[in-house]
């Protein structure tokens, strides 16, 4: 694996394990602030939603990271293409139905590891 899909794949793990820490653990309080337009008296009884949401943004960064200790190349580039997929996919999702800079934060930087797997 080259080291620019490395950095890459580093890079959107390490957003996907501060999402998990913000919806587990940080929903009801710094997340009032992030989510201005959220209704404040909802933060507390969506926590446990928003705990389950982090829950599955931790699985996309562990199945990210996963592919650092694959030794065979076909085989990191089948994870990495099928972690980056759900993350690009979700992002698409998320830009669609929540807020536009969910390209820039995920779809953008997944699509740009899954050409690099494709160009090693």
């Amino acid at each position: 694996m080259n080291i620019a899909l490395k950095i890459c794949i580093g890079f959107i793990a390490f957003i996907h394990i501060y999402i998990l820490w913000f919806e587990m653990f940080a929903w009801t309080t710094k997340g009032r602030k992030v989510f201005s337009s959220f209704p404040k008296d909802l933060f507390e009884p969506t926590k446990a939603m928003a705990a389950n949401q982090g829950l599955y943004n931790g699985f996309l960064a562990a199945g990210l990271l996963w592919t650092f200790f694959i030794d065979t190349l076909e085989w990191q580039n089948n994870i990495a293409l099928f972690f980056l997929s759900c993350v690009a996919i979700a992002g698409i999702y998320g830009t669609a139905t929540v807020d536009k800079k969910i390209m820039f934060v995920q779809t953008i930087p997944a699509l740009i590891g899954i050409i690099l797997v494709f160009l090693q």
